[in-house]
C-alpha cells in the first residue's frame, strides 16, 4: 500500500488519489471502529480494491474511496462484535497521540474522545456508519446510502435514530481543553505528592473508572463507580508502584491526557472526561496491543 509520495518518480493517478486522501480514509475507519490497528487493515484493504477500479468510471474520487472504505470498515465492526463478547474485562479503545491541532477542530476532536468513541460503541454497526459519516464528516445521504447500500430513505431514518441514541448518552456539558487540562494537572499533582484528599477532591461524587487490560495485563473487571471507591482504588496503585511511577501530559485523541509510566517504562495512557472542572470519567488503556499510537503522532482529519 503506498504510504508516500516524496522524493521518487511520479505516481499513477489512482495512488495519488489514495494518499491524498489516506488521513480522511484512516480517521473513518477509526471512528467506526476504535482501533488503529483494524483501520490499518481497513486501509489495506480499500487500496486492494480501490487499485482494480477503472478511474474513468469514477466522478469523485474522495466520495468513492470513502464508500469502500466504509463498507470495509462494516465488515470489520460486525467481527469485532463477536471478538469483543469474549474480551476480558472492558474494553477501550485504542489511544492515539494527536498533534495540537486537532484540539482546534472541535467537532472532530468530540468525536474521537474516549467518551465518545464508547458511545458510539453502543450504536449497531450501520447507525454507527451513518452517524460517522453525517454528523463528523458531513456527507450527503446519497453518498451515505451507496456507502451503507440502503436507500436514502432509509438512511435519514437511521441517522435521525441515531442522533436521538447519542444525545441521550452523550457526555453531559463538554469542557474545554484548558478545563481539562487544568483537572488533570490537579490529578497529577495529587498523584505526584500522594495527596489522596487531593486526588478526592478533583473526582466528581459519581465519577466512572474504566481500565482496559485486555486480559494481558492486570486492570478492573467492572467499571469502578464513585469517588471514595475510585480514588481509593488509585490509593491502592500508589502505595505499591508509586516510587516507579511517573505522569507525562500528552494529547490524546484530540484531548488532554497523560501517558503513566512504570520505571520509565510505558505502562498505559490515562484519558479523562471533564465537567464542571472536575474529572466524571477515567479511561485507563494498559492492554499493550493497544498502546503503539501513543509513541507517535497519528494524523486525522476531516
Amino acid at each position: 500500500m503506498p504510504s508516500g509520495m516524496s522524493g521518487g518518480p511520479r505516481t499513477d493517478p489512482a495512488t495519488e488519489a489514495f494518499v491524498a486522501h489516506r488521513n480522511l480514509l484512516f480517521t473513518v475507519a477509526y471512528e467506526m471502529l476504535g482501533s488503529a490497528a483494524d483501520a490499518e487493515d481497513v486501509l489495506q484493504e480499500t487500496w486492494l480494491r480501490w487499485a482494480g477500479v477503472d478511474l474513468d468510471t469514477v466522478r469523485d474520487k474522495r466520495a468513492y474511496l470513502v464508500r469502500i472504505t466504509t463498507r470495509q470498515a462494516l465488515t470489520r465492526l460486525r467481527t469485532l462484535g463477536r471478538r469483543k463478547e469474549s474480551y476480558v474485562g472492558p474494553w477501550l479503545p485504542e489511544p492515539l497521540l494527536t498533534a495540537p491541532d486537532v484540539a482546534e477542530d472541535v467537532e472532530l476532536a468530540e468525536s474521537v474522545s474516549m467518551a465518545m468513541l464508547l458511545v458510539l460503541e453502543t450504536l449497531t454497526p450501520t447507525e454507527r456508519a451513518v452517524f460517522v459519516l453525517r454528523e463528523v464528516f458531513d456527507l450527503g445521504y446519497d453518498e451515505i446510502a451507496a456507502a451503507v447500500d440502503k436507500s436514502q430513505a432509509a438512511v435519514r431514518q437511521i441517522a435521525h435514530r441515531a442522533r436521538a441514541h447519542v444525545a441521550a448518552r452523550r457526555p453531559r456539558t463538554d469542557a474545554s481543553p484548558a478545563e481539562t487540562r487544568s483537572a488533570l494537572e490537579a490529578f497529577q499533582r495529587a498523584v505526584d505528592t500522594g495527596d489522596l484528599q487531593g486526588l478526592f477532591d478533583v473526582l466528581a461524587p459519581d465519577v466512572v473508572a474504566l481500565s482496559d487490560g485486555g486480559g494481558i495485563k492486570q486492570a478492573m473487571l467492572r467499571p469502578i463507580v464513585g469517588a471514595d471507591k475510585v480514588s481509593r482504588v488509585f490509593a491502592a496503585g500508589l502505595e505499591r508502584f508509586g516510587a516507579g511511577l511517573s505522569l507525562d501530559p500528552v494529547q490524546v485523541n484530540g484531548r488532554p491526557a497523560l501517558i503513566v509510566r512504570l520505571d520509565e517504562e510505558i505502562d498505559g495512557v490515562l484519558a479523562v472526561r471533564v465537567a464542571d472542572g472536575l474529572i466524571t470519567g477515567l479511561y485507563y488503556v494498559r492492554n499493550p496491543q493497544k498502546l503503539s499510537r501513543v509513541q507517535r503522532e497519528t494524523t486525522i482529519s476531516r
